[in-house]
């Protein structure tokens, strides 16, 4: 499933969605420049030494010197990616979900809402595996900051599909409740399903945030209700 666009309008131009993006975007092509050196162990050095490693974090694994602060890759994970698909996705999501957000909300208490959403995806996922030496990056945690203030601003909102299986292939109309709703119950099921691999393996956690995404999502509901948002749309 593959979302497109909305039916939301937006009476103002997103532009910290369009900043934000922008940023993401550079950002990535800085990281691919790095590896299309052909050294690839500078562009993972770019990542482990910005990317928010929980052991780093917690203090769990100490660096003499560590630079930058662990706190401050809190931030710089936000605009790190993995790959095409991982900055590809979660720009999509941004641009189809922020701008709505942002109308509603304004500029400066959207922006505060997508990095604090970062903040708090980062946090759960260091909670649950403070002594995790995987570094942790993308934008995933604050986007699903957004997808959770969209759920509760519009969640009868036409979300536009394109459904692939194989060779068929479908436009459909979903509402955001039910898009976004399914969203996050698969981010809760992986969760826990990493979460259990991870404890009968007695190893760590890698590759995907999963509870990241779930504390950012978490994160943006919480924020929109403490922010008191003008208007709720019911679309």
């Amino acid at each position: 499933m593959i979302p497109f666009k909305d039916d939301v309008p937006s009476g103002t131009f997103p532009f910290v969605t369009v900043g934000l993006i922008g940023l993401n975007v550079f950002v990535f092509l800085y990281q691919a420049s790095i590896g299309m050196g052909g050294d690839q162990r500078a562009a993972e050095a770019v990542v482990f030494e910005f990317g928010a490693t929980p052991c780093r974090i917690t203090g769990a694994c100490p660096v003499p010197g560590d630079f930058p602060s662990p706190a401050v890759t809190i931030l710089t994970s936000m605009f790190l990616h993995g790959g095409l698909l991982h900055v590809g996705g979660n720009m999509l999501y941004l641009w189809i979900f922020g701008d709505s957000v942002e109308d509603a909300l304004g500029h400066r208490r959207y922006l505060a809402l997508y990095l604090l959403a970062g903040v708090a995806a980062a946090a759960t996922q260091v909670a649950v595996h403070p002594r995790s030496s995987a570094p942790m990056i993308g934008a995933s945690g604050a986007v699903s900051g957004v997808l959770g203030a969209y759920l509760l601003l519009f969640p009868f909102a036409g979300v536009h599909m394109l459904l692939l299986f194989g060779f068929f292939v479908r436009v459909v109309r979903w509402p955001a409740l039910v898009v976004l709703g399914f969203w996050i119950v698969i981010q809760a099921l992986s969760g826990i399903l990493t979460f259990s691999e991870a404890a009968w393996g007695g190893g760590q956690a890698g590759g995907t945030a999963w509870f990241a995404h779930i504390g950012g999502f978490l994160a943006g509901m919480a924020q929109l209700f403490l922010m008191r948002a003008g208007r709720v749309a019911r679309l």
